[in-house]
């Protein structure tokens, strides 16, 4: 095996991401000049990012999910030996037998060290019935094209297990529209990263998504379904009938060749490993999930990368390199919920204290875990908001003393100033420092993919990727060089060069857009991002494939989602103006559907309280009314808002609700970088509030006062007037200018108020643009508003007539007509939510 040549010959069984991250390293540091590889994979791919597998269910490939392809093992000189299995260990002679998964071919080859990286296998529950047809595992591409095929012909579905994996695919199944149930034999659902506070918060809130959950249910047995494929008997319960059942219960180190070899093994399974990770042969390493660490297996991809870089430089002889246990702090977002834990999160530390936060109004818990003394941190637990992760974070793993009483950090973490020690660990997964991110922008590594690419910082789980960015920036700024603002790690392009490329290449599709201007799988930033971008230019309906699953949770389903899981409607009333007949038909839908009903600040009628399946409804009885869509639920025109003007005050010096209805008209199908809200006023006096609003108009003697740039909100803005007495046809044509000049370069979710703030050359700049045409774009932009305007649709009235797009909003594939009971109580003649404590 080793051609003549002064090389030891090193066989690596298993090409999971720990496996392929071994190699990595390994050749990092030069291990090619020591060794001749080979790499034997039972797969038939290489290997590829496991975590991410449910993004399959989101219109990715296999292919977006790949960590190394064979032509770059082959460019490395490592034979790398797909779909072939190792049947057999021979630690006396150091052989391997190998068999061919298709041929079953059998081959024997030498070794002189062996790097046992074979994972684990996902524990099936020793259930009577566990091996029927459409019982699966969520483990493998394989498993999930398998899911995928009978979840074609399923309507209800069932996951057994309610830890991460089994949140995860939860998800699946609900994408792949099934009624989905999870069943957790723990009292609550992510029962090692959270507590039972915790746990019954995610649990609320996955219910209110539509996604069942059984906690503290133990299955007895798996039988012939009465209404479905299978039934799920348990213990002291009523059964459950569903036609598709996924195991994700847990793992079990994949040991049995070691078991074969007569390697030590732990006493319920794993590789017992040094903190070299060498087994009980001193040629044989085990790293990952299928290593035993101090009586630890560890179940996250992170404490398998650390174990790989250990074995890379034990080989290269570094022999100071040791595996002193990992970090296991993960966030995530579970069915759109963000959860979090960091460190000691169940309090297992002698004297440790816990610091709680139950914000039931909000959603929100907190549980901050810290010493005897109060002053370090040692764990945490973040459900319904994580923003706090990255500080709380490097909080804990830097052992930041404390110096306020951790309370505090509950409602505030700005006192955690981030660490300035340039050994202090950013990127627990591949255990890089700050001074390593700051050497590498020293030397020229400007741009964040770049950094990540060198690095490794923030391609494993992902939770420190702001923080990197952080750091690059300040780095950056020190330097006196200019700090990108791209809009994330996955495109090197600000949203404006995207608008533009977009608009210049003629892309409709985030699939193009990805694969021509950016890498990666794209995420929760850029995904919505370009779906606004595409509604600027395009202007199709959200709800078409391409498109869909880019939108946000209440683009997503074209009504704003409330806090106890229902929808609010809102229809468009131009201007405030609605006739009686209009007002008797709300009231009648509101009273039918037993909704809450309110009054807007921007003159309309919000009602509350809907349930998912029940909005075609809603909106069918709407339409025939003829209401349309409000777009309350998109980054669009909301409201022009209108006093009567010369309608009828005395004061009144024009028409203020006829141009504020034709305004309405024109604008309402524009998507934009964030909502846009007018006003139009009938004279100085300033009924509407016009000076408050994103584009404001005043009535003078001598025609319309035009303002740009007005925001209420947290940070209250009047808006800069921007030009005076203007006739109607040179309004509009301005307002059409501005709207399209903003849409073009705005950053993401940036309101006008800051766009016009942050402008160079400011006002002044924009009048050059938008009255002198200055660069020579109004052409264009009047052009593109006019597509915008030709090209407009009522979304609720086109998903209307698509069965496609209905399917949607049926909560339950097979029972049309059921709904999900929510707490309300009565108060002022009105239903609303019950405020549940914790």
């Amino acid at each position: 095996m080793n051609n003549g040549m002064d090389k030891q010959h090193l066989i690596v069984i298993g090409n999971g991401m720990v496996g392929h991250h071994f190699i990595d390293q390994l050749v990092d540091k030069g291990g090619l000049a020591h060794y001749c590889i080979t790499v034997i994979g039972e797969e038939s791919v290489a290997a590829y990012d496991r975590v991410q597998l449910s993004a399959m269910f989101a219109d990715k490939s296999q292919q977006d999910l790949m960590l190394g392809d064979v032509s770059w093992y082959q460019n490395q000189g490592i034979d790398l030996r797909l779909g072939q299995q190792v049947v057999e260990i021979n630690r006396a002679q150091q052989t391997v037998n190998i068999r061919d998964v298709v041929t079953s071919e059998l081959i024997c080859l030498d070794y002189d060290k062996l790097v046992l990286a074979t994972g684990s296998t996902p524990f099936v529950p020793p259930i009577k019935g566990n091996d029927r047809q459409n019982c699966f595992v969520y483990r493998t591409v394989d498993d999930l094209a398998a899911i995928k095929n009978a979840c074609s012909q399923a309507k209800t579905g069932a996951v057994i297990g309610g830890g991460l994996l089994g949140l995860e695919a939860a998800n699946a199944l609900r994408l792949l529209g099934l009624e989905t149930h999870v069943v957790e034999f723990a009292p609550r659902l992510m029962p090692v990263q959270l507590d039972d506070l915790a746990g019954d918060l995610l649990a609320k809130k996955i219910t209110k998504l539509g996604v069942h959950i059984h906690t503290d249910m133990r299955t007895e047995k798996i039988t012939d379904g009465e209404t479905a494929t299978h039934r799920l008997w348990f213990e002291n319960d009523t059964p459950l009938d569903v036609d598709v059942i996924v195991f994700s219960a847990g793992i079990r180190p994949q040991d049995t060749l070691a078991r074969q070899c007569e390697l030590e093994i732990g006493e319920r399974g794993g590789i017992v490993i040094d903190d070299t990770c060498l087994t009980s042969d001193a040629n044989i390493y085990a790293i990952g999930e299928c290593a035993l660490w101090q009586a630890r297996i560890f179940g996250l991809v992170a404490p398998g990368y650390s174990m790989a870089r250990t074995v890379a430089s034990q080989l290269v002889s570094d022999t100071e390199a040791k595996f002193i246990g990992a970090d296991m702090s993960t966030k995530l977002k579970l069915l759109g919920v963000e959860v979090a834990s960091i460190g000691d999160a169940q309090m297992r530390t002698e004297g440790a204290k816990e610091v709680v936060l139950q914000d039931s109004a909000g959603g929100r818990y907190k549980k901050l875990v810290v010493n005897a003394d109060s002053t370090q941190i040692l764990g945490a637990i973040l459900v319904g908001d994580s923003s706090d992760y990255d500080a709380l974070l490097q909080c804990y793993l830097n052992q930041t003393i404390l110096t306020e009483h951790p309370a505090q950090l509950l409602f505030d973490t700005s006192m955690l100033a981030p660490s300035t020690d340039e050994n202090s660990v950013v990127c627990s997964c591949h255990n890089v420092t700050r001074g390593a991110l700051i050497s590498q922008v020293q030397q020229g590594c400007h741009e964040l993919g770049e950094i990540k690419q060198v690095t490794k910082a923030g391609t494993g789980c992902g939770g420190c990727s702001s923080m990197v960015k952080q750091i690059v920036d300040e780095q950056l700024a020190s330097m006196g060089m200019e700090v990108n603002n791209h809009v994330c790690q996955h495109f090197s392009y600000t949203r404006q060069e995207l608008f533009h490329l977009c608009q210049v290449e003629k892309i409709q599709d985030f699939e193009t857009l990805l694969s021509t201007h950016g890498k990666g799988l794209g995420c929760d930033i850029c995904k919505p991002t370009a779906a606004s971008i595409f509604a600027s230019l395009w202007n199709e309906h959200v709800l078409e494939s391409p498109y869909q699953p880019l939108q946000d949770s209440n683009d997503a389903f074209l009504a704003n989602i409330q806090k106890d899981g229902s929808y609010s409607v809102v229809p468009r009333v131009p201007g405030g103006e609605i006739t009686p007949d209009k007002l008797i038909t709300l009231g009648e839908v509101a009273k039918k559907y037993d909704l809450y009903t309110k009054i807007t600040g921007g003159q309309r009628v919000d009602l509350f309280g809907a349930q998912l399946s029940q909005l075609p409804d809603i909106w069918a009885e709407l339409i025939e009314a003829g209401f349309e869509t409000g777009h309350a639920y998109g980054k669009s025109l909301r409201t022009v808002k209108s006093c009567v003007g010369s309608t009828w005050c005395r004061y009144g010096v024009d028409d203020s609700m006829a141009l504020s209805i034709e305004l309405e008209n024109r604008y309402k199908g524009l998507r934009s970088p964030h909502k846009l809200k007018f006003a139009v006023s009938g004279c100085t006096r300033e009924c509407a509030e016009a000076q408050s609003k994103d584009i404001g108009i005043i009535a003078t003697e001598q025609g319309w006062n035009l303002y740009v740039g007005g925001n209420g909100g947290m940070r209250p803005r009047h808006g800069d007037l921007f030009a005076v007495d203007l006739d109607k046809p040179t309004l509009i044509a301005y307002i059409d200018r501005i709207l399209m000049f903003y849409v073009k370069t705005a950053d993401r979710l940036q309101r006008t108020s800051v766009w016009l703030e942050n402008l160079e050359g400011g006002l002044d700049y924009l009048k050059q643009v938008v009255i002198e045409d200055k660069l020579a774009i109004n052409t264009s932009l009047e052009q593109q508003m006019e597509h915008v305007i030709n090209s407009y649709q009522c979304e609720w009235k086109t998903t209307l007539s698509s069965e496609q797009k209905l399917n949607r909003f049926r909560q339950f594939v097979n029972l049309k007509d059921e709904e999900i009971s929510l707490p309300y109580q009565r108060i002022r003649g009105q239903r609303i939510p019950i405020k549940e404590e914790l």
